[in-house]
């Protein structure tokens, strides 16, 4: 039970839960420590801060944070939905409304990430926005680039190569536009996900086609076979799990024991994500059209999902 002396003990609340996180569950080794829980420094790290500015936060001598800082701390610290509220009051902010699409990572997805090293974890929104995912993701699609919309990657042709039939090209694709769908509906007052329809209907004509056709697609399991700049053509299982009650969609990347692509995959993992620049894929500008013409090629370009 945490006690905060009011409402607006910002400071109070981040040393606390600083305190309680323990580091293995971000996949930090023990060791010898002299704090109960994260390093300031561990923290910093993983939300993308200065530990001097940290360091004021839990002095209380920055007490106005941003509410992308605020959604960074959440994540890290692992906190509940009601631990997330209060720590947006507590630092005067507005709690994000039910009707926005959530972004909030609760404590035991982030423990699969840290956890599961083995396998290539990606952690999306309901329209299929990347917010986090572990370092074998990393080696094995680029660095981790959050905020990246899969489907404007899909349909844009931006993102790494992925060879695939047309069938399972189309299949894919169907899926994604359903899963936007569900999106639209679920959250109407959203206006960030009826820009993106948009956005898409602009640059992509086959995403245009599929919209109007409104045929529902399911997402399965299947190998998906990528041609990585170090290690060449690796075929790996594609699993998409949704994590129970919320609307966040888990990727998850694992290859066959003992076989080549296993080999392969643990080679990436050892030396890290690549340094290519191009590998991670960039997304073009959204007002330039794009020659998508998806439904004849057999090599296809798209990110990760």
């Amino acid at each position: 039970m945490i006690e905060t002396t009011g409402r607006g003990d910002l400071a109070g609340l981040l040393r606390a839960w600083r305190d309680r996180l323990q580091p293995e569950a971000v996949g930090f080794p023990v060791g010898q420590r002299r704090t109960r829980g994260l390093r300031r420094e561990e923290v910093a790290l993983l939300a993308g801060l200065s530990v001097d500015y940290l360091v004021r936060l839990e002095q209380g001598r920055a007490a106005r944070p941003s509410a992308q800082v605020v959604a960074s701390l959440a994540r890290v610290l692992q906190l509940s939905d009601p631990e997330r509220d209060e720590l947006y009051a507590a630092a005067g902010l507005a709690a994000p409304t039910s009707g926005l699409v959530p972004t909030h990572i609760p404590g035991s997805v982030q423990r699969l990430l840290a956890r599961l090293p083995d396998v290539a974890i990606g952690v999306y929104s309901a329209t299929w926005t990347l917010l986090t995912a572990n370092e074998a993701w990393s080696a094995l699609l680029g660095v981790i680039a959050p905020g990246r919309n899969l489907v404007v990657q899909q349909f844009t042709r931006s993102g790494v190569t992925v060879l695939r039939g047309h069938d399972d090209e189309m299949r894919f694709q169907c899926a994604l536009v359903s899963d936007l769908r569900r999106a639209l509906i679920r959250y109407p007052q959203d206006p960030a996900v009826a820009a993106l329809v948009e956005q898409l209907r602009s640059v992509s004509e086959t995403f245009r086609e599929l919209w109007a056709d409104a045929t529902i697609v399911e997402h399965r399991s299947e190998p998906k076979t990528f041609v990585h700049p170090v290690v060449g053509h690796i075929t790996l299982d594609c699993d998409v799990f949704t994590a129970a009650g919320t609307d966040l969609r888990i990727v998850a990347y694992t290859a066959v024991p003992g076989s080549e692509d296993a080999s392969r995959f643990d080679l990436l993992r050892t030396l890290g994500a690549t340094s290519d620049p191009s590998w991670a894929g960039a997304e073009p500008p959204a007002c330039v059209p794009v020659q998508d013409g998806a439904r004849t090629r057999g090599v296809h370009s798209e990110s990760e999902g």
